[in-house]
């Protein structure tokens, strides 16, 4: 079945298309002859109960720098002419993400939209993973310098971080002599206004960080990020290196207690970030990682995720 398919997503000129996720769902999508649209998140309206975007139609191909063609914008209903939302803007979580969360609500009950908005709304990455703290490593999430250093004097070294942060920006290691904890705590509060968080730092970071990619509660694949020279992130878009890894007892444990929750909770598209058998991060705004893991894998992640869409779909029609 052919489907209109909207892709809510940052500028098409500036994807780096050999490694991009939402490229590569579209990619498919087209091989599946559905028919694609893209806009950007600030083209969304609302006018008398319709939810509308503008947006141009597309053509995708895998070559850098001639990657898609856009025919003339228009305006779509996105309940009346639209099968599919793929909402796969960047963060940061901020209050027009959030917003766009709440104009796409009011007709996912007519389009589908993945992943859920609702759900994107209520599980954002470094607090929904607080659901399964029993997995996680000792966790802190403040604005209280004072709090700060008693967690700091407990647990030695140190990983703080922006709460809505993503790509592994600002992400700062403290070591055990806490140089530089007051400044970052002032730093931290004066560009954010929400609080921040401090993790356990974790030395098994040096041996990666698995990205565990889950599709409609299923794990699909995963690959070991390892940070670069003097780094402590592992994000691709950090530096980081990408080799392909096998799950562990303890992985397969966490996945298998996340998964019937994000399928319930239609988060169809997930990643999962686990260092030393310890879960940091899900991630389910604009999850990535695809591509790197099907190269080494040898799947299609994509083709999952689609199959996945046709299930959904499907079971609304029933």
């Amino acid at each position: 079945m052919s489907l209109t398919v909207a892709v809510q997503m940052d500028p098409m000129e500036s994807i780096a298309i050999a490694g991009d996720s939402s490229f590569a769902l579209m990619l498919t999508a087209q091989a599946r002859g559905h028919r694609l649209f893209h806009y950007l998140a600030d083209a969304l309206s609302y006018e008398d109960g319709h939810v509308r975007a503008f947006a141009r139609p597309v053509e995708v191909r895998r070559e850098q720098g001639n990657h898609f063609t856009a025919g003339d914008p228009v305006t779509l209903d996105l309940a009346a002419d639209v099968d599919v939302i793929l909402m796969r803007q960047d963060p940061p979580f901020d209050i027009g993400y959030i917003t766009a969360t709440y104009l796409l609500e009011r007709i996912a009950g007519e389009t589908l939209v993945v992943n859920d908005p609702r759900s994107v709304r209520d599980a954002p990455e470094k607090l929904f993973v607080l659901d399964y703290a029993r997995f996680m490593p000792p966790t802190l999430i403040t604005r209280s310098l004072d709090a700060l250093r008693a967690f700091h004097a407990t647990h030695g070294e140190i990983v703080v971080k922006p709460l809505h942060g993503n790509a592994g920006a600002a992400v700062f290691r403290i070591g055990r002599d806490g140089s530089n904890l007051a400044a970052l705590a002032e730093l931290f509060g004066a560009v954010w206004r929400e609080p921040y968080i401090a993790q356990a730092f974790l030395p098994a970071v040096a041996q990666g960080d698995k990205r565990i990619i889950l599709v409609d509660g299923k794990v699909a694949g995963a690959i070991n990020r390892r940070p670069g020279a003097g780094e402590i992130r592992s994000n691709l878009a950090a530096g980081g290196t990408a080799e392909a890894t096998a799950l562990s007892p303890r992985e397969q444990e966490i996945c298998a207690a996340l998964g019937p929750e994000l399928s319930a909770r239609g988060l169809i598209f997930v990643g999962i970030d686990v260092i030393g058998g310890m879960l940091t991060e899900i991630n389910v705004t604009s999850p990535t990682g695809i591509v790197a893991i099907d190269r080494f894998n040898g799947t299609d992640t994509p083709a999952l995720i689609w199959d996945a869409i046709d299930a959904r779909l499907a079971g609304r029609a029933d």
